[in-house]
């Protein structure tokens, strides 16, 4: 396996969703574990994220996919595509209700070595999934 994933159903549009996907200082003040967004999150944009799963270790990350409600990607890594990790956000509208789907790919010809040394992202991914869901839904919105 090199790759984390996460799926909800969500009871929100998905342009609710989007809105809080794509504001980078809701994220941060959400507490979703993500701790620090420096940047915009927004087409072509460079962001740089600090997370609760990596204290003190900032990723650069570049907006790479921009389909608005339905699906965004975020990549970065070594140069020399070394080591790469693709995030996904999808959503899909079904009987007024979205499915979000997250996921992280990680590929390279030194994935082997970086990947034993990582955490288990599951819970991590679980905490921003059901934070989401949980900021979504939230009547003041």
């Amino acid at each position: 396996m090199s790759f984390f994933e996460v799926r909800r159903t969500l009871l929100a549009p998905p342009e609710r969703i989007w809105a809080i996907l794509t504001d980078a200082q809701r994220l941060v003040e959400a507490r979703l574990g993500v701790t620090r967004i420096d940047g915009r999150i927004e087409p072509g944009g460079r962001i740089k994220l600090w997370s609760e799963a990596a204290p003190g270790r900032a990723f650069p990350l570049k907006v790479t996919v921009w389909e608005p409600n339905r699906r965004m990607v975020w990549e970065g890594g070594m140069p020399f595509g070394l080591f790469r990790g693709v995030r996904r956000f999808e959503l899909a509208s079904v009987d007024g209700q979205t499915n979000f789907h997250m996921r992280e790919d990680y590929s390279g010809p030194m994935l082997g070595m970086i990947w034993n040394s990582m955490p288990d992202l599951t819970p991590s991914f679980a905490t921003f999934a059901d934070g989401l869901k949980s900021l979504s839904e939230s009547k003041t919105q």
